[in-house]
């Protein structure tokens, strides 16, 4: 959607590149000609694997792979932000800060009580000595973040994870914010690929 992982110069092995920057109409929030566009580009893909999924202002990316379930789960989210207001542009139109309320509104398998979870992190729950973002961000730690993955995921099936935040070169990102963010998403990277998904 954005340069951010080509300004990190940061992609783990093997992973398949969907390249969407051609679309218009999607920062921060999304038009219906681009969500359709988007969701059709998904079809190839699983939802129970890892995604990465740009920076924040993609967030609600999530809403669409999580449409790709097949039964309940619960959202297990990380975020130094809700994500749940009402939307600003419409009841209908996908946003970075409202995804979660459109979500639960519109998908019937999104359940409190179900036995597995799709996890969806934000960087911006990180403090900036572990991530560097375009949003204001938290004081968590790497370590208290893989912590609370390690206790989220144990016992439990994992129908999907996805990870977004970071920063581009035209928000002001500078070589240092991206040595941070690829050592972050190299530990994550290393974590989920432990983790067998549902």
């Amino acid at each position: 959607m954005s340069s951010v992982f080509s300004d990190e110069n940061w992609s783990p092995e093997g992973a398949s590149h969907l390249d969407l920057t051609y679309l218009e109409g999607t920062t921060c929030y999304c038009d219906h000609e681009s969500e359709i566009i988007i969701e059709k580009s998904f079809k190839p893909f699983p939802v129970n694997i890892l995604h990465w999924i740009d920076g924040g202002d993609y967030h609600y990316l999530t809403e669409l792979w999580m449409r790709k379930l097949k039964a309940p789960a619960k959202l297990f989210l990380i975020d130094n932000h809700p994500d749940d207001q009402e939307p600003s542009f419409g009841g209908d139109i996908l946003s970075c800060g409202s995804w979660v309320s459109h979500l639960k509104r519109t998908n019937p398998l999104i359940q409190e009580d179900a036995g597995r979870i799709y996890i969806s992190i934000d960087l911006d729950w990180l403090s900036p000595d572990f991530a560097r973002t375009n949003w204001n961000q938290g004081d968590g730690t790497l370590d208290e973040l893989l912590d609370i993955l390690r206790k989220a995921v144990s016992g439990k099936p994992v129908a999907g994870v996805d990870i977004c935040g970071g920063i581009t070169s035209a928000q002001g990102g500078k070589p240092e914010d991206f040595a941070i963010n690829r050592r972050t998403r190299d530990a994550l990277q290393a974590f989920f690929a432990g983790i067998r998904a549902d």
